[in-house]
């Protein structure tokens, strides 16, 4: 069966609108219907559906450049040993200088983003990390910039 092109078009389209909200949560319906060429109402509508079909999970806040640049992120790659791993990523969800962890396919089985601000602090969550029961193995890169972020 042949795809919609009305599917495809709303598919783009709601991609837009994705991508604007990405850079900007906040920014007014009517900025936004202006970006994309169609009515404020249009705009307030297909925000309303994707947040009714949970494409739009919630809203969260970006800090600022600057503030970003003050602070250090590490990704640490672990290994866990496989009986514990919900329990694991229950543990790191806890701890509020966990950013992020992501299931990986291949050599580590998870990407843990943390945040710190100062190497003392990155430290501490590294040892914190390396105290988790069942964690197996880490390996730790810092991140010296972001170019961009989405």
């Amino acid at each position: 069966m042949p795809a919609n092109p009305t599917n495809r078009r709303q598919s783009a389209e709601q991609q837009r609108l994705l991508a604007l909200l990405r850079r900007n949560a906040r920014e007014s319906t009517a900025s936004l219907a202006r970006k994309l060429g169609v009515a404020r109402t249009t705009v307030q509508e297909r925000i309303r559906r994707l947040e009714r079909d949970g494409v739009i999970a919630g809203y969260t806040v970006r800090v600022s450049e600057g503030f970003a640049r003050q602070r250090i992120t590490a990704q640490v790659l672990i290994n866990v040993d496989p009986k514990a791993g919900e329990r694991v990523v229950r543990e790191l969800d806890a701890r509020p200088w966990v950013r992020a962890v992501y299931a990986l396919s291949g050599v580590f089985d998870y990407e843990v983003r943390i945040e710190g601000a100062s190497t003392e602090e990155i430290d501490r969550s590294l040892d914190a990390i390396g105290r988790i029961d069942g964690i197996q193995r880490t390996q730790t890169s810092i991140v010296l910039s972001v170019k961009f972020e989405r």
